[in-house]
């Protein structure tokens, strides 16, 4: 018997999907596969658009991850919260290599479909606000391309009222003895939180006696691998644009590069980067 002669039916396999549940509906398969529209004849259009679809379905997740993460940590259920940051560093890893399918497209190949993009571009994205917002680099100013949507600025607007990952963060550990400053644990959660000498200290204890401190140094090391591979993934942006366009302007009008360079400078937890220059 070949390969080919195969019938899974004989083995108890369901083949009859008439009045049943079948791959395709669990997954919506039909709807997902038939929202690729180009809008030219180009071939590499098709990339463009999946490449952009495929991340915005994995930043669903990582939304879904982050979130319960948060919730975790603010009931003190670290356990789980360590499992899913470290499910969001496997999220990022495959955001990374997906830049390497993208890279294949060249600048003549882009500049076949560039013009009908219009004005919409990647940083006009709810879902990488979003977790941006999470977090905890809030800046208010990304509000605007969203100002048209109004479900969507009240989701934004929620976000920022809500303390972020990191506040949770630093709130379990002042829970758990590592006393905090008040004046960071009260701060208003709607704006960045900007390097606090005070916390950095706090956290020095930690990394000086992790013996002592294990829960929290292994929370913190969860949340410097998780921001290793966001940083790895906005630095791949940035090759991979400049590659493809040069220093040209974005199409949603940014400085495209020198925007994107600019995001390179974000810290999103400061004091455990800097944690390691004074130990």
């Amino acid at each position: 018997m070949t390969s080919s002669d195969y019938d899974p039916a004989k083995e108890g396999a369901e083949t009859d999907f008439a009045r049943r549940m079948s791959y395709g509906d669990y997954l919506a398969l039909d709807a997902i596969l038939g929202a690729q529209h180009p809008l030219s004849e180009a071939h590499d259009e098709m990339l463009f658009i999946i490449q952009h679809q495929t991340t915005e379905l994995w930043m669903r997740l990582a939304i879904h991850e982050l979130s319960a993460a948060r919730r975790a940590i603010a009931r003190d259920e670290v356990a789980p919260a360590m499992k899913m940051l470290a499910r969001m560093s496997r999220i990022f890893e495959q955001l990374n290599n997906a830049w390497d399918v993208l890279r294949t497209m060249t600048p003549s190949e882009y500049t076949r479909f560039r013009s009908q993009l219009g004005q919409s571009s990647g940083f006009q994205s709810r879902q990488y606000r979003l977790i941006e917002y999470l977090l905890g680099n809030r800046n208010h100013a990304m509000l605007k391309p969203h100002a048209h949507d109004v479900e969507t600025t009240k989701l934004l607007e929620a976000e920022l009222a809500t303390p972020s990952l990191y506040d949770e963060v630093l709130r379990l550990a002042d829970r758990n003895g590592l006393k905090m400053p008040v004046a960071v644990l009260a701060r208003d959660v709607r704006e960045t939180h900007g390097f606090s000498e005070g916390v950095l200290q706090a956290w020095r204890i930690v990394y000086e006696a992790p013996e002592t401190h294990w829960m929290l140094y292994e929370l913190a090391e969860k949340l410097v691998d998780f921001e290793d591979y966001f940083r790895r993934w906005r630095f791949n942006h940035v090759t991979t644009v400049e590659r493809v366009i040069g220093f040209k302007r974005g199409t949603g009008g940014t400085g495209g590069v020198s925007y994107l360079k600019r995001m390179l400078e974000v810290e999103l937890f400061p004091e455990l980067w800097r944690v390691r220059t004074i130990l």
